[in-house]
């Protein structure tokens, strides 16, 4: 049996697919990833069977220096009109807001760094894909923007106490969460070399940071390898109702 096809956009070398793909692969699934920084094409949606959008240093509305970005937007647009199943983290979370009619802004509590408690709503509890993650866990947030108003049509699955977007439903197959499920220690180091001088300024500690991202790994995989394998169903399921058209490699 064929296996099921996820077009993964990634933009930048350091915002890999990480754990997140091996996750994804050994749920059955096949990735496709695209390197637009990198002059790679971004191909039209009828050869996959979902969709993930990844993070990137970049912002939301950066389209005018990064050229890519309003293609990506209308990719997601065309995921939501067919009901390809859609995931972004972080980036790819707010250019999905973004694409869908919300707006995404720099945080005015400053940057989001470290593990933080999932903060979910009432309506969480019932989503497709993040119901069965629904219960006290922690995530990775690494994050300069947020969020700032969300799409008519979307539900608010996790918030942070100060009411900052941490998930959201933006139509029955599209979802974004801004915490980092795919990353560990190796992948962050490089961004924590980025920030280490803004935050002495602040008084944070980004080795302790590290440090402690590290010792809860356990927790974190456990906590998010069930986010993969949801989503990995999701897609083998739209396969099953929608077969792709063969990709092109």
């Amino acid at each position: 049996m064929t296996r099921p096809v996820v077009l993964v956009v990634e933009h930048d070398s350091e915002c890999p697919p990480a754990l997140v793909g091996t996750w994804l692969a050994e749920a059955g699934c096949d990735l496709d990833v695209r390197r637009p920084y990198a002059a790679e094409d971004l191909p039209g949606l009828a050869a996959y069977d979902g969709l993930l959008v990844l993070g990137g240093p970049m912002g939301a509305n950066d389209d005018d220096r990064h050229p890519w970005l309003g293609p990506v937007k209308d990719l997601v647009r065309q995921a939501r009109g067919s009901g390809l199943p859609t995931l972004g983290i972080c980036l790819g979370h707010q250019l999905v807001a973004v694409a869908l009619g919300g707006t995404v802004g720099p945080n005015p509590h400053g940057q989001q760094v470290g593990l933080l408690e999932v903060g979910w709503t009432a309506a969480a509890a019932g989503d497709p894909l993040l119901g069965p993650l629904a219960t006290p866990r922690r995530g990775v947030q690494w994050n300069d923007d947020v969020v700032t108003a969300l799409p008519p049509d979307a539900t608010l699955l996790a918030a942070t106490g100060r009411g900052e977007v941490q998930a959201a439903r933006f139509a029955p197959r599209v979802w974004g969460v801004q915490l980092h499920p795919e990353v560990d220690v190796p992948v962050l180091v490089p961004w924590a070399e980025s920030d280490r001088g803004s935050h002495e300024t602040r008084g944070i500690d980004t080795d302790a940071v590290l440090g402690e991202i590290d010792a809860a790994r356990a927790e974190l995989d456990a906590a998010w390898r069930p986010l993969a394998s949801r989503f990995a169903a999701l897609v083998a399921e739209h396969a099953a109702e929608s077969p792709a058209e063969p990709a092109a490699r």
